[in-house]
């Protein structure tokens, strides 16, 4: 293995499985507004992309009629009430005490709202293997990039490597001078990955093996 120092983790996706989260919440919003559900998870994740605000435009939400600022706390609520029943995939304390094993540090860094986000890392009940637990101040789902900056700036010296689910998550960690692997198991599909140009994998068993 490369002589890595930290591993920066994406949450959604990638430690939490909550794909089946996300769909039902943006359904029960689009079924509401008589607009077109999303029929599986594979349509989902070649929907889905990030800003998130082009990603509910583009299943026709009308920000003329109201606001994403209007839309995102419903998301929210309803998100919450659904993630009750979302699990964590199930390589991924196994991968968490692998590297704590090797001494590599750990951090979550997330587009989730910072307190929403801790409250989830407790109820997983993987707080412990972190070193930082980063999330935002807002509950828009914006660009993680400020916060990745921010993270370089206190660590200069680290040797990173990002881990995630989305293309986002690759111009994240460019942002922060990080090696980049992506999971094919979250919030889109394994081509749109792989046209990213990281290496792409169908597990974090399988990354963890190749590294």
């Amino acid at each position: 293995m490369i002589a890595y120092t930290h591993c920066i983790w994406d949450f959604n996706g990638t430690i939490l499985d909550d794909v089946e989260t996300g769909i039902l919440s943006v359904n029960t919003m689009l079924d509401k507004r008589g607009l077109r559900t999303i029929e599986s998870k594979e349509e989902y994740r070649t929907l889905f992309h990030f800003p998130v605000i082009d990603y509910y435009r583009s299943l026709g939400f009308d920000f003329e009629k109201e606001s994403y600022e209007k839309l995102a706390p419903e998301w929210v609520a309803l998100y919450l009430e659904h993630v009750k029943h979302a699990r964590m995939h199930p390589d991924v304390k196994e991968t968490l005490s692998y590297f704590q094993s090797l001494g590599i540090r750990q951090t979550i860094l997330s587009a989730t709202e910072q307190q929403m986000l801790l409250e989830q890392v407790e109820s997983l009940g993987i707080g412990h293997f972190f070193d930082e637990i980063l999330g935002m101040d807002n509950i828009h789902a914006g660009s993680k990039l400020s916060l990745a900056v921010d993270w370089r700036r206190r660590h200069p010296d680290a040797r990173v490597m990002f881990v995630g689910d989305t293309d986002h998550d690759v111009s994240t960690a460019k942002a922060m001078d990080a090696d980049c692997f992506l999971i094919a198991v979250g919030h889109q599909s394994k081509e749109h990955l792989r046209s990213t140009g990281v290496p792409v994998f169908s597990s974090l068993t399988e990354w963890r093996n190749s590294l």
